[in-house]
């Protein structure tokens, strides 16, 4: 049940009577009605700026229009006002019936309240992650996880088909310094002394392993090997060994992704899919050949402009057209990853989602200019960045790691405070912003602290209920029965301020689900915790409003339905963004 779709339904409902009465004239088409929460709860519950939308259409100033939307309005039960402020806004009051049902619909519902079918089963094609098989995971990569996995969860929980994908890059230069950086490890574990890492090839403890693989599987035969021969095996080696490596730390945040795509398989077996797709924009008349400007900064006393191979980024808005061929004849990797996302749209996706680190953020124009290309501009494609991850332990800033060397791995985070708080906490902030990451706070147990706030709230509901069944041994409290108490008796202001949070829950999912934006859903429980809290406090003040009335089993069937509805609500919350509700805490 949304009840901001039920509103709307209503005012456009009057419109339509409105037109049968010929207070409006029929030949207008009606909008769909937008409802939202006033900014001051003493306004109302509802508001809506329909008459202003249809004024000038319909002739008639907004005013007068939303007086005629509020006489039709205010015959039905469930509304119980309707104020018009300023230039046109309708104000609407609810009826307490509406917060009855309600509560009663998210305990009948119980995890289906606030799924929707917004995505109609449309195919969306996630791309998270995606680093460079060459080391282990670090904060960096974390949040992109995090953001993309949750992302995933709320699009599949309105309605949509979901595949989470991992494009691996595992055809460019930095496979090749992966290889030279394992071979002196494989060199190292032969007894050899190595001495430091030489600049330029990766330095930490974590390709070891790699090299004692290298040599239980091979011996000192790579060693009689010219580099030509042993770099292509030390390379799949030490790549599929980086995956797993890489697979083992999103799995220690439970990430787990649908599809892992291979950069290299696009030229493999004879097929290579990078020349189809340039030339199915040649096809289009978007291939050229041509010269770019010098780069704006670029220094080098040495640039010479040369004939290259060009896309008409710039027909899609793009600041400059762009090469796909390097000076050698090999592709550039922008040629690689036109190729890769015109494979998404061959394998039937809708929609296109990627998930890039604050370094790729220059990539944006030439990428969306790529599949509009490819797509004909019929491809819902979004790219959303995740801004860096700074740490801090007790306000004093982390850089180094034990384990890697120059960076904080994913798994030394996620061993030291948890799963739990990394998630919610890399969701407390909308993902284009800077994200501040503190140990210490985020294990604390304080109002200060949200994932413990909310997680609180959840088992704080859970053992409300569980001492209800102590008061009251033989009080049904499963939510099917608790749905059918006397919900009239919740009308107390703090108890109503909770009803109507939780009735938004399905309105917000809607609204997170269609901007891409999984940080509402962090924002909005710790709203419903806090209010819970609240209303817990008010009880200790005032007994006559505690959850459990040992002097009535009805009143505190009532609250109990609130109490366990608002559980309701947080765990399926907790769900999306993939962070556990447990029934208690210590």
């Amino acid at each position: 049940m949304n009840v901001y779709e039920h509103v709307g339904d209503m005012i456009h409902g009057a419109l339509k009577v409105l037109q049968q009465e010929q207070k409006l004239a029929a030949d207008i088409e009606l909008p769909k009605v937008e409802t939202e929460a006033p900014r001051d709860p003493a306004h109302g519950d509802m508001a809506s700026n329909i008459a202003m939308v249809l004024a000038k259409r319909a002739g008639q100033k907004p005013r007068d229009l939303a007086q005629l939307v509020a006489e039709k309005l205010t015959v039905n039960d469930d509304i119980q006002t309707v104020d018009i402020a300023g230039p046109g806004f309708l104000n609407i009051k609810m009826s307490n019936s509406i917060w009855e049902r309600v509560t009663a619909a998210i305990l009948n519902q119980g995890p289906q309240f606030g799924r929707a079918q917004l995505g109609e089963g449309a195919k969306v094609n996630l791309e998270y992650v995606s680093a460079n098989p060459t080391g282990p995971m670090h904060v960096g990569h974390c949040r992109g996880a995090v953001f993309g996995d949750a992302l995933a969860n709320l699009l599949e929980f309105s309605g949509h088909d979901v595949a989470r994908e991992y494009y691996v890059n595992d055809a460019g230069g930095q496979i090749d310094v992966l290889a030279k950086s394992a071979y002196l490890r494989y060199r190292e574990a032969l007894g050899e002394d190595i001495g430091s890492m030489p600049e330029g090839l990766y330095p930490g403890d974590y390709l070891k392993p790699v090299g004692q693989i290298l040599a239980d599987s091979h011996g000192k035969s790579l060693k009689e090997m010219d580099e030509d021969q042993w770099l292509p095996i030390v390379r799949e080696i030490a790549s599929n060994a980086m995956m797993d490596l890489i697979r083992e730390d999103l799995a220690a945040l439970n990430i787990h992704h649908d599809v892992f795509f291979s950069e290299s398989s696009m030229t493999q077996n004879g097929h290579d899919q990078i020349k189809d797709a340039i030339e199915a924009l040649r096809k289009k008349g978007l291939i050229y050949e041509g010269q770019l400007p010098k780069p704006k900064g670029h220094e080098d006393e040495e640039w010479e402009e040369r004939e290259q191979t060009l896309f008409r980024s710039t027909d899609f808005g793009d600041d400059v057209d762009r090469a796909l061929m390097k000076s050698d004849g090999t592709y550039t990797y922008f040629a690689g990853d036109i190729a890769y996302h015109y494979n998404k749209i061959k394998r039937g996706y809708t929609h296109l989602i990627n998930v890039f680190g604050a370094d790729h953020i220059g990539y944006l124009p030439r990428m969306t200019a790529a599949v509009k290309a490819l797509s004909d501009g019929n491809i819902d494609f979004d790219i959303k960045v995740c801004q860096l991850v700074k740490l801090y332990r007790d306000g004093e800033p982390v850089r180094m790691s034990k384990r890697a060397g120059n960076f904080v791995t994913l798994r030394e985070l996620v061993e030291e405070v948890g799963v739990d708080p990394v998630r919610f906490m890399m969701l407390y902030r909308k993902n284009d912003a800077p994200l501040d990451f503190d140990f210490s706070k985020v294990t604390e147990q304080s109002k200060d602290n949200p994932v413990f706030y909310v997680q609180y709230a959840h088992a704080r509901a859970a053992s409300v209920l569980r001492n209800a069944k102590e008061a009251f041994p033989d009080m049904d409290i499963s939510p099917s029965a608790l749905a059918k108490a006397d919900l009239t008796q919740l009308s107390d202001q703090g108890e109503l301020a909770l009803i109507k949070l939780l009735s938004g829950f399905p309105n917000l999912v809607l609204g997170a689900a269609r901007a891409h934006e999984p940080h509402r859903l962090a924002f909005y429980l710790y709203e419903v915790a806090s209010t819970l809290h609240k209303q817990w406090g008010r009880g200790n003040d005032s007994p006559h409003l505690r959850f459990i009335h040992t002097d009535s089993q009805g009143v505190t069937a009532s609250r109990l339905a609130l109490v366990a509805a608002t559980q309701q609500v947080i765990s399926s919350g907790l769900g999306i963004l993939g962070v556990q509700a447990p029934e208690s805490m210590r």
